[in-house]
């Protein structure tokens, strides 16, 4: 069997991998030349994934790459794994979905099956993606082509996220379109999760990013308030996740960042208008994590202030600007907020981050494009008003943070374990 996934980025690239080692052809499509150009060279540009797993799959004739869409008419199935952001207005963009579609729809055949896995809004993939394949090829989905929607359940650089292992939910146009979708992924994930529409299964996985953004809305809000109240929310969570039963740890932070968890709610919401629906406890929760970075700069500004200094010219040294840990991910990562807030303070402000060496052009925060992470060392970290950790790497040697900067803000909780001076660690 031979397939094509479009988009070979954090979601697309393991994907083609696993299919790969299932003894699947994989060509992958990709608009960046950059990265068609590393994976024929057996190379890797996602830190998790290593040199020598592309290089296993591209020698043994199972991963090919190219930028040349007309080759869609090559393949059985076709694998849409694009990006699907907020516009500036904070509504869903699609525009990559529909592209993609326009893109690969004169070259599909008969019989071919295109399954979405970008995370939408239900109707995406029976209405939108539908009407511009079927525009586009001149057949109908259901019946001369196959439809279905499967969303992506990446976790990068979690060791217990394999694709093979996490159960696959699937949802098709109809009914043959789930059985074709079926047949696909059994080749290569264990355990498949069929459901009754292409919709259900669009809304399986905002259901799943939507529990995560409430619950971490509810520790954001309840730090601030056992704070006032002289309580540390690290030490009520320890405890309260010692309950074998009926609670589910959830930790604060400085806001929300990655491709998913920031965007999904407001894609409901979105289209819960549609049909006269207010997600208003969605929506109070997308507000509470938002307003995280606020918080915290409030903390910074405190922290500078025990100390007779002001936020307005303070050198502020930035750990972390991947959304997670030990990942070189910083797509919608609450640290460029940070840095914008800082920035508007007119302190001056430099990151730290061994993941992202440099940062990259984009779309919100053009103006740190090109800017380089400090080299880690006494005299550079000294030199700094105030150390504000956004993101716990593991690989960031904690004990010497704490011995060589003057004050640190804290919204992990890193140093709890770390031996520092008295007074010199602020949580946040």
């Amino acid at each position: 069997m031979k397939i094509a996934i479009v988009g070979l980025g954090y979601v697309g690239l393991p994907l083609a991998i696993q299919f790969a080692n299932s003894n699947v052809v994989v060509l992958g499509l990709d608009i960046d030349e950059t990265k068609v150009d590393m994976i024929k060279q057996g190379r890797s540009y996602i830190r998790h994934i290593a040199h020598e797993t592309i290089e296993h799959v591209v020698k043994g004739d199972r991963l090919c790459a190219s930028t040349d869409f007309s080759r869609i008419k090559e393949v059985e199935a076709v694998i849409i794994c694009v990006p699907t952001p907020l516009s500036k207005n904070r509504e869903p963009d699609i525009s990559f979905i529909l592209e993609t579609g326009r893109t690969i729809a004169p070259h599909l055949t008969k019989g071919t099956l295109v399954v979405l896995e970008s995370t939408t809004y239900p109707g995406t993939t029976d209405e939108d993606l539908r009407a511009v394949l079927e525009q586009g090829s001149g057949m109908k989905a259901g019946v001369d082509f196959h439809l279905a929607f499967s969303p992506e359940r990446e976790d990068p650089a979690n060791d217990q996220s394999k694709v093979k292992l996490i159960p696959k939910v699937v949802g098709g146009y109809t009914q043959v379109c789930l059985d074709r979708a079926m047949g696909l992924y059994g080749r290569a994930i264990d355990t498949l999760v069929p459901v009754s529409s292409c919709r259900a299964a669009e809304a399986t996985k905002l259901l799943e990013n939507i529990f995560r953004s409430v619950n971490i809305a509810l520790v954001n809000e309840l730090k601030m308030v056992y704070a006032a109240m002289g309580i540390d929310i690290w030490e009520v969570i320890e405890a309260a996740k010692t309950k074998p039963f009926g609670f589910m740890p959830f930790y604060p932070g400085p806001g929300l960042g990655g491709h998913c968890i920031p965007i999904d709610p407001f894609y409901l919401a979105w289209k819960a208008r549609e049909f006269g629906q207010h997600t208003r406890f969605i929506e109070l929760a997308g507000e509470i994590n938002t307003r995280m970075p606020e918080h915290v700069v409030n903390q910074v500004s405190a922290a500078l202030n025990s100390q007779r200094k002001a936020l307005n010219g303070s050198r502020i040294l930035l750990i972390g600007l991947a959304y997670k840990p030990n990942v070189d991910d910083e797509r919608e990562s609450p640290s460029y907020v940070l840095m914008d807030l800082l920035s508007k303070h007119a302190a001056k402000v430099e990151y730290y981050d061994p993941y992202v060496p440099i940062i990259k052009q984009t779309r919100e925060h053009s103006q740190w494009a090109e800017k380089k992470s400090l080299e880690w060392n006494r005299d550079n970290i000294a030199r700094f008003d105030l150390v504000l950790i956004a993101t716990n790497h593991t690989c960031v040697n904690y004990q010497e943070l704490g011995d060589w900067a003057r004050c640190i803000v804290d919204t992990r909780n890193v140093m709890a374990s770390v031996k520092v001076a008295p007074g010199k660690v602020w949580k946040a």
